[in-house]
């Protein structure tokens, strides 16, 4: 085990030091938007702290950190630095690829329509160029196998574009599998990763692009993020925003000709979130140096604990509860009395316990859970014990 995660377990006045979030409360929902760990706010203050006193070197040390920030999203994903764009929202590196490509009337896209809306009005909106939006319809929330989208490909289909975890199932993709199938078929492969990454590894090779902010399991704020495109892929996905940093402009005179920079900053047209993402990078290497391998078997352990005590209180699981198709996303319901649920998390809530209140197209209630590496097993136990109390 990380020396890290034994001091989480071991030493409760480091863990509430290092995760303010738990000096009051029980923080379970890095599914939906993370508390930042006291390492991430550090960076963030400094970078404040610099730029009131005018110490900050923009033209050289701030460029250097930004290329620092891309190793160590490279080294998050597995990939080479220069495939590394630094951007915001998810959604903005999903509308990159969506804007990017030349697609032909008769294009078909393969989505999902209960994903998170993020990865699929990027997709529907291209209606409008003529291309079709296949949309799998697996039996169970978020279940999307690799044969469900063997069975979708046709010999019109230009992209896969699926997320790497469902957010409310918690049903997580074989991302390698699914790639291979894109491969096989000459298919470009999209991925919303914003679900896995930092939470379970989330390869770069087996995709063609990724997208993902870090205000979930990558523990930064909002706003920060990375979206990756392959190398090999660059020519055929055009920057569709363009601005003095992703075009050539030699002493910022703008050029008579269109050429782009080199890399990942291609799909970079102006000025970074610099604060932001410095704070994405202090959590990514927090994440890294315990090893997302022991993140993830962490989260599983957690969640096999969790799980347990929900079906104890008779509240209704969706989702594998174990597998490779498991993840740190837990969700339940009570179908017999859904009321129960907004009550659970209101009686949640007024304990300092953080989950989330969803629902699914059919307007059925769930709460979620996402507990990260720094929850205790102690803590699962008192939301267990709070749901019980509720029932009584």
């Amino acid at each position: 085990m990380s020396s890290l995660l034994e001091r989480v377990d071991n030493d409760e006045a480091w863990r509430r030091e290092s995760f303010t979030c738990c000096r009051d409360g029980i923080f379970l929902a890095h599914a939906a938007v993370t508390a930042v760990p006291k390492v991430a706010v550090d960076a963030m203050n400094e970078f404040n702290h610099q730029s009131s006193t005018g110490e900050l070197d923009y033209s050289h040390v701030l460029l250097k950190q930004m290329d620092e920030v891309r190793e160590s999203a490279a080294k998050l994903i597995e990939c080479d630095s220069s495939e590394v764009a630094l951007l915001g929202p998810t959604s903005l590196g999903l509308s990159l690829v969506a804007n990017g490509i030349d697609w032909k009337p008769g294009d078909e896209i393969i989505s999902y329509l209960d994903d998170y809306p993020a990865n699929v009005y990027p997709w529907k909106n291209l209606e409008a160029k003529g291309v079709k939006t296949i949309f799998l319809k697996p039996e169970k929330v978020g279940e999307i196998t690799p044969e469900l989208v063997a069975d979708a490909i046709t010999p019109k289909t230009r992209l896969l574009a699926l997320a790497s975890n469902n957010f409310l199932s918690g049903y997580r993709l074989d991302v390698e599998a699914v790639g291979e199938l894109a491969r096989q078929h000459d298919i470009l492969f999209c991925l919303d990763a914003i679900q896995t990454v930092g939470a379970h590894p989330t390869l770069a090779k087996h995709v063609d692009f990724l997208s993902a902010d870090s205000h979930k399991w990558m523990l930064g704020p909002m706003t920060a993020g990375i979206f990756y495109v392959k190398k090999s892929r660059m020519e055929e996905l055009k920057p569709s925003l363009l601005g003095a940093w992703n075009v050539e402009c030699p002493n910022f005179i703008a050029s008579e000709k269109v050429e782009f920079v080199p890399g990942g900053r291609r799909y970079e047209p102006g000025v970074l979130n610099s604060q932001g993402l410095l704070g994405m990078k202090a959590s990514m290497d927090l994440l890294t140096g315990i090893g997302i391998d022991a993140v993830s078997t962490r989260l599983l352990q957690l969640k096999e604990k969790l799980c347990e005590g929900l079906d104890t209180v008779g509240l209704d699981l969706i989702g594998p509860v174990s597998g490779s198709a498991s993840s740190g996303i837990t969700s339940c319901t009570d179908r017999n009395h859904p009321g129960f649920i907004e009550q659970a998390y209101r009686k949640l809530l007024d304990e300092n316990v953080v989950a989330s209140f969803r629902h699914d197209r059919q307007g059925i209630p769930f709460l979620r859970f996402s507990p990260h590496f720094y929850n205790t097993h102690a803590e699962i136990e008192r939301v267990l014990d709070i749901l019980k109390a509720a029932r009584a």
